[in-house]
């Protein structure tokens, strides 16, 4: 399955940015799929997980009350609405299952900036 993100940008410190997911098949809506991020001269990390039929979530507690992921099984795309933007939060972000393939498949992501 390919998966494109989209939505990134630059954003002051608590702002706000809308992050998209879009899959290539319809098979996206029988996954769990989550957010993953990477900070420059950092590991890539868990963000935020979904259920395959939305009903569930779990997230990070960096992002715990500020970001919120949904899905839309009928368009393929999955979303992650990040609110009360922190510096720490600059990252490229991905999409992917949850738990991840192994080896893992990674998009070229998204790149989100904070400035402070």
């Amino acid at each position: 399955v390919q998966l494109v993100e989209s939505g990134g940008g630059l954003v002051q410190a608590g702002g706000s940015l809308r992050l998209s997911c879009v899959a290539s098949r319809s098979t996206f809506r029988l996954n769990a799929m989550g957010w993953y991020r990477q900070a420059p001269g950092k590991q890539r990390e868990f963000v935020a997980r979904i259920t395959s039929g939305g009903g569930s979530t779990n997230y990070a507690g960096s992002v715990k009350g500020r970001f919120t992921i949904s899905r839309d099984n009928a368009k393929n795309t999955m979303y992650l609405q990040m609110n009360s933007l922190k510096a720490e939060d600059t990252a490229v972000y991905y999409c992917n299952t949850v738990p991840l393939a192994v080896p893992p498949s990674w998009g070229q992501g998204t790149q989100v900036t904070v400035s402070s």
